[in-house]
């Protein structure tokens, strides 16, 4: 389903579907309750990816460690996901296994802006890539 459709079933404009989805205050509270009916109708899901393109964000954050079963490795990785979930993050961790191309590899995410930071926890965290 896309947003136009939303619009149609909901009988208002593209650009007030798009106001409602990013929770602006400019929606009248009719069109805004039109609008948000539609969407639980027709089980919408925003288009993550179209979002990233629009916003230049990813709200990812990359974790990257060596050895994730490491306990103490473990426990910081789920104090960091709970940490970026209430900040409106989700984590994408990377398990390097002390493998300098893999933790090379991931970084990549960074340079591609598909994660919007990096945490490291990993033996590599000197490499030239993260300066």
């Amino acid at each position: 389903m896309s947003i136009q459709k939303i619009a149609r079933l909901a009988g208002v404009s593209v650009a007030t579907v798009s106001r409602v989805l990013n929770n602006s205050d400019s929606v009248k509270d009719k069109n805004r309750q039109k609008v948000l009916e539609a969407i639980k109708q027709s089980n919408y899901q925003p288009n993550l990816l179209a979002r990233q393109l629009r916003t230049s964000r990813s709200s990812m954050i990359l974790v990257l460690v060596s050895d994730i079963s490491n306990p103490f490795c473990a426990d910081v990785v789920k104090g960091i996901e709970e940490q970026a979930e209430k900040n409106g993050y989700r984590i994408l961790l990377c398990n390097s296994g002390s493998s300098i191309e893999r933790s090379r590899s991931s970084l990549q995410l960074l340079a591609g802006k598909m994660v919007d930071g990096i945490i490291t926890m990993d033996a590599f965290s000197k490499l030239p890539e993260l300066t």
